[in-house]
Parts: C-alpha cells; structure tokens; sequence
C-alpha cells in the first residue's frame, strides 16, 4: 500500500506581541504629544508664583522702624521785654528734662540768640533755664551753653535746647517716587502706604532696646503671691477686686 504525502499549506495566524505592537506605537506617540503640554504647564505656573512674589508690597519693607541717632530740640520763644519765664514755658522746659534723663545720658545744649533784638533777654532767662533744668535732676555739669548767629531769624529768635539720644524711627513721610496711577492696575499700594503708621508707632516707644533685646523679668510680689495662693486653697476667687 502506498502512501502519499499531503502538503497541507496553512495561513500563520498573528501572536499577541505581534497584535500589541501598533498599540505601544500609539501610546508612545500621545505621551510624545501630551509631555510638552505638561512641562509648559508646569513651567508657566512656576513662572506666575515667581513674578508674583517678587513684588514686595509689604508697607513694612519699605518704611522699617529703625533705631537712629537722633538730635531732639525745644525751641523756647523770648520776647524783646522778658525777664522771667512764664510758668508755661518753665512746664515745657520740665517735660524736656524729664525726656532727657530717661533717654540720654550726654549734655543738653543752651543755645542763645547772638546779634538779634531779644539777644539781651534771651541772656536774662538763661540762669532760669539752667534753674528749671537742674531741679529736676539734669547734673550741672551736663549743660553746656553756646550761642548762634541769630541775624535773619528776626525779633524772637527762640532759646534752643538740644541733646542727642538713640531714637525708634522710620524713613521721612511723603515721598511719592513714581505716578499713583501706575498702581491702578498692578494691585498694590503706593510707596507712602503705611509711612505714617509707621512714623507713630516708633514714636510711641519709650524704650528703643525693647525692639532689640526684652528686658529683664520684674521681681514677684511675694506678698501677692501668698494672698493669692491661700485663697486658691481655700477655693475663693483669686481675682482682685
């Protein structure tokens, strides 16, 4: 018996790696595309916060509270006939010392008038300037007294009482560099924002070293403490009254 051989001719048929392929093309293809989208995306939102806070727009930046070396005058006004201060005027002289002993511990200046018509009753009060001043505790030896050429401040040219102390300030008020309307449209304040609340605040600072160093705790009142802790034991009301 003879047997013969049948050629059978069969079609391959595609393999998943094969079927996977134009896929892979695909998805490479969309993250080729979708990458630089996301990178400008990124980078033009790093770019916003950048620009944004690179605008100082904090008042305090721009006038900041420093401590200076500051000349603090009084200007005390002399007629032509006086021969006395009057009891106003000795009040303000006062109030001057008393800023003077709880700031400084240089000289205070007496400056009178030279070459001007009150130039003989300004040296008529000078020996009741020096009174006022050292009775409320300004040292004798901490006033020094000098004159200036008064020529062209006219008849009431003023006594002036000066001395130098370290002073909370900030830079002067009412500058106004550039246009208000360039700031129409940026959304931030003028350059003179602030100034003046500045300007008070260091003003009211009665000791310039609290802005660099707290002071040293106060000592307890012992007598308080006792009242206050048999109270608390006793379950009472530790308020004061």
């Amino acid at each position: 018996m003879t047997f013969q051989t049948r050629h059978i001719k069969t079609e391959s048929q595609p393999t998943m790696a094969s079927a996977r392929r134009p896929l892979n093309a695909l998805l490479l293809g969309a993250l080729a595309l979708g990458a630089p989208l996301i990178v400008t995306g990124c980078g033009n939102l790093n770019k916003d916060k950048m620009s944004t806070s690179a605008v100082s727009d904090d008042y305090r930046s721009r006038h900041p509270i420093m401590l200076s070396e500051v000349e603090h005058t009084l200007d005390v006004p002399v007629a032509s006939g006086d021969r006395a201060l009057t009891v106003g005027v000795q009040d303000s002289i006062a109030g001057f010392a008393a800023d003077y002993l709880a700031a400084s511990k240089g000289t205070i200046q007496v400056q009178l008038p030279h070459g001007s018509p009150n130039s003989g009753a300004a040296n008529a009060v000078r020996k009741q300037i020096r009174t006022v001043l050292t009775t409320r505790g300004v040292a004798p030896n901490q006033i020094i007294e000098t004159s200036y050429n008064a020529g062209n401040t006219g008849a009431t040219a003023p006594v002036r009482l000066s001395y130098v102390a370290i002073t909370a300030m900030t830079n002067p008020c009412g500058e106004w560099p550039e246009d208000l309307q360039d700031n129409t449209y940026s959304n931030r304040n003028y350059h003179n924002f602030g100034c003046a609340t500045q300007s008070n605040l260091a003003a009211q600072i009665a000791n310039p070293m609290d802005l660099v160093t707290p002071r040293a705790a106060a000592p307890i009142d012992a007598a308080r403490r006792s009242t206050v802790i048999g109270l608390y034991r006793k379950g009472s009301d530790t308020a004061t009254d």
